[in-house]
């Protein structure tokens, strides 16, 4: 179960690129490669997908207990050579002034040595007092190698390397120099996501844009040391086993194209566990919603593809009458825009599908961004989680905000920490249908899957009843 844990001192130091070339080469090395991300990250993750074959799983402190973390990656592990988890932001940053959900704290509870991705841009000398301080702030870090990247030169290079060997008992494993190859597009919510990237040939796809990044990585990264960084790592013992899945016996309709895609991999697989189909669509090229007896929409950059959205008038208005005629529906965040009036943005707006009574409109800053603690109302169709109020977790980040929304509307949320819709309220609700701008994660506090099968499930059984009662009765 060799792993190990790709951090920095602090954000944009390269952690993304190098966790993806790293991926890459040693897919192509034969390893089976398991990524992971910290935190609450939809974007980085279906990178992740792309450089390593597999689906990343996020482990999040928010939203997951420690045993559900462990639980997590042990199972993922099993299959797997080598487990690489991308952090966030830089190695002790987090909300906890103590630490208890940093990186660092991470990287312990998993016993994984660290890589320390060090941005190399306008320092020589001043490198080793920086990882001396994060090497003493906590001595239970094992901070195993460092990668110096974005080097502008092979005259600082070897400066930084000889004043880490003189300062520091931590070694080089590898330098990247600065290069266009080596950065990713990005916008307003991150990394412009691979299915658009594909969509536009930008960087000849992401086919294209993984192998700059791993020819780069195993040009300038020692990979056989980070194989023997990893193998260090302990092995995480896995819970239980899993349950059986039972049969599918229900069909969930799921969004995912390049206006729809943020979903956690262990969320959608959580549906089959529970015994519920999954049948993907595509908003823009798919004429007719599939049937089903329920309907997911996930997050995404609707905004982006409104034109096309817009185009498929008779998705939207299938979309529009389905919901109209109880179909239990959920939706986050694009998914809600989606489902708007219409949406604008950059002196643009379009028709969308018109369940809810109000109009998107993206603005120039984040309209909601973090971590979210929700109550509940009791007006949700189905209950996300049966703790008290208030211990509900979950995240948001949305430069869109909803304008003209009819007061009459109903919430199934009460924002206590977090904007949600308007600052105290989140959680359109409109007959079977639910709508936030705030993301869920299904865990042992929150499982809102299950409990969305379920009440999808109890409608299907609800009206298949007068069904079977007008039924004739058979001849004997």
């Amino acid at each position: 179960m060799a792993h190990l844990y790709v951090s920095a001192a602090h954000k944009s130091s390269g952690k993304t690129t190098v966790t993806l070339g790293l991926a890459a080469a040693l897919a192509r090395r034969g390893r089976i490669v398991q990524p992971f991300k910290k935190g609450p990250d939809y974007i980085d993750p279906m990178w992740h997908r792309h450089a390593s074959g597999r689906a990343s799983i996020n482990l999040d402190f928010n939203t997951q207990s420690h045993a559900e973390i462990r639980a997590a990656f042990a199972a993922r592990m099993g299959a797997a050579d080598i487990g690489v988890i991308e952090g966030n932001k830089g190695l002790y940053d987090g909300m906890d002034v103590e630490g208890s959900d940093s990186n660092a704290a991470l990287a312990k509870l998993l016993s994984a040595p660290v890589v320390l991705v060090l941005n190399a841009e306008g320092i020589t000398r001043g490198i080793a007092p920086l990882v001396i301080g994060y090497q003493v702030f906590d001595p239970d870090v094992t901070i195993a190698g460092i990668i110096l990247n974005s080097l502008v030169s092979s005259r600082q290079e070897a400066k930084m390397r000889a004043v880490l060997e003189r300062y520091t008992d931590i070694p080089v494993i590898g330098a990247i120099g600065r290069s266009d190859d080596m950065r990713l597009t990005e916008r307003h919510l991150g990394l412009v996501p691979p299915g658009e990237a594909a969509e536009k040939g930008e960087g000849g796809g992401p086919a294209g844009v993984i192998a700059r990044l791993s020819a780069a990585v195993a040009a300038g990264v020692d990979l056989d040391a980070i194989e023997a960084i990893a193998a260090t790592a302990p092995v995480i013992t896995p819970g239980a086993p899993a349950a059986a899945v039972p049969a599918s016996d229900l069909r969930i309709a799921v969004a995912r194209d390049a206006a729809f895609g943020f979903t956690y991999a262990d969320d959608l697989e959580r549906f089959g566990q529970v015994g519920a189909e999954l049948v993907f669509f595509d908003t823009m090229a798919d004429p007719h919603l599939p049937d089903a007896d329920g309907l997911f929409l996930p997050g995404g950059f609707p905004e982006t593809h409104m034109a096309a959205l817009e185009a498929n008038a008779s998705l939207r208005a299938d979309i529009r009458a389905a919901i109209a005629a109880g179909l239990p529906t959920y939706a986050e965040c694009g998914g809600l825009m989606y489902l708007c009036r219409s949406i604008a943005w950059n002196g643009d707006k379009r028709e969308m599908v018109g369940t809810i009574p109000a109009d998107a409109v993206m603005n120039r800053r984040p309209q909601g961004r973090g971590l979210v603690r929700l109550a509940a109302t009791g007006e949700a169709p189905w209950q996300a989680s049966a703790h008290r109020a208030g211990d509900l977790a979950a995240h948001e980040f949305h430069y869109a905000g909803l304008e003209n929304l009819a007061p009459d509307c109903r919430f199934a949320w009460r924002v206590e920490r977090g904007h949600g819709i308007d600052g105290a309220r989140d959680g359109i609700v409109i007959g079977n249908c639910l709508a936030n701008f705030v993301h869920l994660r299904h865990a042992d506090a929150s499982p809102w899957v299950d409990r969305f099968v379920a009440f999808a499930r109890a409608v299907r059984d609800a009206r298949q009843q007068p069904l079977a009662a007008a039924a004739p009765a058979g001849r004997g």
